[in-house]
């Protein structure tokens, strides 16, 4: 696997974002052309296709949701230790100031310029592609789903 970096960190599923979404999606909209074109059997594509878009709106959240939401307070108890560790201080007085985007966007840093960065987010606002993008050393996550 490539070293991550910000242009390639984002992670996809294959099964999930190549195989299962698109053939569901194909499915549905073959559904719903029957649904407007069969009329005889205009109710059970209706149904059937109904059916196909709460399967994936199903999916959707039962994948991402959970593991996302354990993730993010992962991702908040390793930014404050790492806080901790590297300047001695409580980082639950900052986080208040920043979005779990921002956080998320600073866990890239390396340890070097992770203090000047949060700083910086903090005195400038920035949001976590502009984060992302004044990274020098990424520091790669992967783990995260």
């Amino acid at each position: 696997m490539a070293n991550q970096t910000y242009k390639n960190h984002v992670r996809y599923y294959p099964p999930h974002h190549f195989i299962f979404y698109p053939i569901l999606t194909i499915l549905t909209v073959i559904a719903f052309y029957r649904h407007f074109t069969d009329k005889p059997n205009q109710l059970i594509w209706f149904f059937i296709a109904i059916g196909l878009v709460l399967i994936g709106w199903l999916s959707v959240m039962m994948r991402q949701h959970y593991a996302l939401t354990l993730q993010n307070r992962l991702v908040r108890l390793e930014m404050r230790h790492k806080y901790f560790v590297l300047t001695g201080k409580d980082f639950e007085p900052l986080e208040k100031n920043l979005s779990f985007g921002q956080i998320g966007a600073l866990r890239f840093a390396s340890d070097e310029e992770l203090i000047a960065l949060i700083e910086k987010t903090l005195a400038e606002n920035l949001p976590p592609d502009a984060i992302k993008k004044r990274i020098a050393n990424w520091k790669p996550d992967e783990m995260r789903v």
